[in-house]
């Protein structure tokens, strides 16, 4: 595999790393068209005639498997039937909520409905026969890790209560599972990881804004992407993030930090965003989110995420003494169930701190 990939591959293929693995993904783009997934490898002869069809805009087959590809069945999905909700749920819900949540849910509910309990395919059981026993069936069978199971969980959750708020069903069979532990998710930067950044980033760099306007707001790579001076009146930063948009709708108006506008003074930013690409032009969510990528790699940082300075933020808020309510002003969310995870560490935190000399015996 050549180690500059982009410099060697042929015209119109790409590589575009994953985001948190790092692991390589090819894509072919036509001019004016959508990009498409290569699966072959590079400097292959299937990775060569992989990359022909998709110049030509025809499917990829590899060889030997012309046979085993089957059409897709057209079905009418019966009313009544898991397939029938599902079909309902995306049509219904189409433009209440982002367009990158719905893609993610449907993905997960497609495969639920092929799921089989026996020889019945899930999607065209009765819905309104669904039960708790049969949500854990398919969250074990369909994942192995458990925050992947939380998702199945989640997707079939959020399916039926809007089925029930739609009066289209009588319960919600997911909604008395409890999520599973998986881990603290991405890494939450310390203050010496903050602090080796800078050294890398000095003031004044796209990257030392980067990192203070995740930091001192606490707002997700999609909000930080469009964020500019229109966000700002009189030292207060208002904006309702993409992810609440279509949901709560709640707006996060917070004030502008001294060390954060100190850092905006000093640093070269784009007319209508903050951050702007080397073009001069407003960065997408994932190119925004690919550049950081680089600039924590440049760091010696390769455990550390965007994600993980927003975790960060709440953390040092809520040791620093923030409540529930504070954290949830700050951070956008609408319930405690994000914001106790940060309380309850620094509550025991402290605890632990103010009891430790309670280890010592007495002296006598």
């Amino acid at each position: 595999m050549p180690k500059r990939v982009n410099d060697k591959l042929p015209k119109g293929v790409s590589l575009d790393r994953d985001f948190r693995t790092r692991e390589p993904r090819y894509y072919f783009r036509a001019p004016g068209k959508k990009k498409i997934r290569l699966r072959e490898k590079p400097g292959t002869a299937e990775f060569d005639r992989e990359v022909a069809c998709a110049r030509l805009g025809v499917a990829y087959v590899p060889e030997g498997q012309e046979e085993k590809r089957p059409e897709p069945l057209k079905r009418q999905a019966a009313e009544g039937t898991v397939d029938w909700l599902l079909a309902e749920y995306k049509r219904r819900v189409q433009g209440n909520i982002s367009a990158t949540v719905l893609a993610r849910r449907s993905t997960i509910l497609e495969e639920v409905c092929e799921y089989k309990f026996g020889k019945a395919r899930c999607g065209d059981l009765p819905y309104a026969d669904m039960r708790k026993r049969h949500v854990l069936e398919i969250r074990d069978a369909l994942r192995e890790k458990p925050g992947a199971r939380n998702d199945v969980k989640r997707a079939i959750s959020a399916m039926f209560s809007w089925a029930v708020e739609s009066d289209l069903a009588a319960l919600n069979p997911a909604a008395k599972i409890k999520l599973l532990y998986s881990g603290d998710g991405f890494h939450t930067w310390t203050v010496e990881e903050v602090r080796q950044f800078e050294a890398t980033h000095p003031a004044g760099s796209k990257a030392r804004l980067m990192l203070h306007l995740a930091l001192y707001t606490g707002l997700r790579l999609d909000s930080l992407a469009i964020l500019g001076r229109q966000h700002i009146r009189n030292g207060i930063l208002s904006i309702r993030p993409e992810k609440t948009r279509k949901s709560s709708g709640v707006t996060v108006e917070i004030p502008v930090l001294p060390d954060l506008q100190k850092t905006i003074d000093a640093s070269p930013t784009g007319e209508l965003t903050f951050l702007v690409t080397e073009f001069k032009k407003p960065f997408t969510t994932n190119g925004l989110g690919n550049k950081m990528r680089d600039w924590c790699d440049q760091a010696g940082l390769f455990h550390c995420t965007t994600h993980g300075l927003r975790k960060a933020g709440a953390t040092i808020a809520a040791e620093n003494g923030a409540t529930d309510e504070e954290l949830m002003a700050i951070f956008g969310w609408t319930t405690k169930n994000q914001t106790t995870t940060y309380t309850k560490k620094a509550r025991r935190k402290k605890m632990a701190a103010g009891a430790m000399h309670k280890l010592v015996p007495e002296q006598k």
